[in-house]
Formats: C-alpha cells, structure tokens, sequence
C-alpha cells in the first residue's frame, strides 16, 4: 500500500508529464494496486455445495500446486475455467480473494469446475520456466479433467497481470504447447497485460519489474512477447485492458490488429477500471462479466446464463 501511494503522489506531483512518462507513473500504481490485491488471500466461505480439492501437484515443485472447486451441481461434461494469478513474475497466490472469489461465486452455480494454480516465480524460476509451468499445469488438468466430471475441451483459460502474459504465452507459442503435450481449449481471456509486446517495453521507460522479468537482449524479448508469436493455431482470445492505462491498452490493440493478419479472433475490451479491479470485478452482475460471458459464449463455452 506505501508503495502504491508513492507512485500515486509521484505522478499527481508531475500533471504536465505526458506520453511514457505519465504512462510509466500511473503503470506504477497500477502494478502496486493489483500487487495488494493478490495478496490478500481469500477468507470468503466456499458457495454452498461447492468442493475444494486443496494442493494438488502437478509437478515437484512446492510451487507446483493447483486447487480445484467442484460445483454444488453433478454430472458430468462440466465446463473448465483455469486461472493464473498475477504479481508481476515475483509474488500472487492462487488463493488470493481478487483471483478466485467473485469467479467462483459468478461460475460454480453455473456448473463450472474453477482451478486456481500457482507456479515459480522470481527469482527462483525465469518468465520461461514459469510459462512451463502454466502449461505444465494446463496439460495436468486435462489429463485429470475428467476425474472431476469436467470436459476438457470445455476449458477457458484466464489470467492476470503477470499471469495473463503467461496464459498469452501459451496462447501464442504453438512449440510450448506441444513440448508440454497441451491440447486445445476453447479460449483465452487476458485480464490488463501490459507485457504483449515486450520490446516496446523495454525500449520506453518503464518500472525495475520489468528488468527482473526481462533482462536481456531483443531476442529474448521477442521470444516472450505473445504478439510476436501469434499465428493462425492460437485460439480466441480477450484482451481486457484498463482504460486508465495507455501502454496496457495500446498493447491489446497491437495484439489484435496481429489477430487480424494472422485469421485469429482478437477482442479488446477496454474498462474504466483499475488494473486490480478488472481481476476483483470479474463474476460481480454487471456489464462487464457479461461481456466477458458474450466472448466466451461465442467461443463455443457451454455455461447456462
């Protein structure tokens, strides 16, 4: 929170500071807002019915876990919603409140099957590593989904902020979908990236984060940026951005004007809201998750409204 308000006092103290400059100051506040956010791990009591299947291992890591709520609803054939936290490659939890409350609360009356997963982080393990681990995890769940009364083709995957730009890896790198044995899913939805494009990051000014996440040379960044590595055997994907941010915004577009020459589905949906809050509003009624719920619909996800 101190942090957050520094960045907040340094970008009112400079009103005139435009273009990167002012951009880079409210980014700041932005990241220490969604930051504060997910750490805070959730106290809510599970929905009524709903299951929770706590730990799970994908791997051997201790960061290698994954939790599972199963829906008050049986049968089988369940719709799947993985989601990815955020923290800027370094911090989150797959239990934080921003990450799994309202989603679940929204989605399991529904008869979906919600997975929150947790990965290595900085400086434990590189933003390469970590997008291994996502699809790691991602290939478990599918394997698995059927334990679950869950159909794996029925899978959204979801992210935020950090874990967005790793569910956009994903997405995007076609080779670290098949080095891990990841099968398709039905869509994508990134929640407030700014990191699509990283050169143009790295090339601006821009916060220390970044350094530790993408120290290095051009390659290297061009090897991280999903909107380099988008081609025709993505899936769809939402781009949500907070309109409160230029860079986070701009980054969408870029990515979907790349859908546009590559023939894939590329919506940005663009929100009056703080980085953290397009994670924590996520499943509130209201305008925005039911546009969230129109993409996904289009996308062929079988959830009753």
């Amino acid at each position: 929170m101190k942090l957050r308000m520094a960045w907040l006092l340094l970008a009112l103290a400079l009103p005139a500071a435009g273009g990167p400059l002012r951009d880079w100051l409210q980014q700041g506040a932005a990241s220490h807002d969604g930051l504060g956010a997910d750490e805070t791990l959730s106290q809510a009591a599970l929905p009524p019915g709903v299951r929770k299947l706590a730990d799970l291992a994908y791997g051997p890591d201790v960061r290698q876990r994954l939790d599972v709520y199963l829906p008050a609803s049986a049968g089988q054939g369940r719709p799947l919603l993985v989601m990815v936290h955020g923290g800027a490659w370094r911090l989150g939890s797959k239990q934080a409140g921003s990450v799994v409350d309202n989603k679940l609360a929204h989605w399991s009356p529904a008869g979906v099957v919600l997975v929150s997963l947790d990965y290595r982080l900085l400086p434990q393990a590189a933003v390469e590593q970590q997008a291994d681990d996502v699809a790691s995890a991602l290939a478990w769940v599918q394997d698995h989904a059927a334990e679950w009364g869950a159909n794996k083709r029925q899978l959204v995957l979801m992210g935020h902020s950090a874990g967005a730009h790793l569910v956009g890896l994903l997405s995007t790198d076609q080779a670290l979908r098949q080095r891990h044995g990841v099968q398709p899913w039905l869509a994508t939805v990134l929640l407030d990236s700014a990191a699509l494009e990283v050169a143009a990051i790295m090339r601006a000014p821009h916060l220390p984060l970044y350094d530790k996440a993408f120290s290095g040379d051009a390659a290297r960044w061009a090897a991280l940026s999903p909107t380099r590595l988008l081609t025709a055997a993505a899936p769809p994907l939402l781009a949500v951005c907070s309109s409160r941010r230029a860079t986070s915004c701009t980054q969408a577009q870029g990515l979907a004007d790349k859908g546009r020459q590559a023939g894939v589905t590329v919506q940005v949906l663009p929100q009056e809201l703080s980085h953290g809050q397009i994670n924590q509003q996520l499943g509130l009624p209201g305008d925005y998750t039911r546009q969230v719920e129109r993409f996904l619909q289009q996308a062929g996800w079988a959830v009753a409204p």
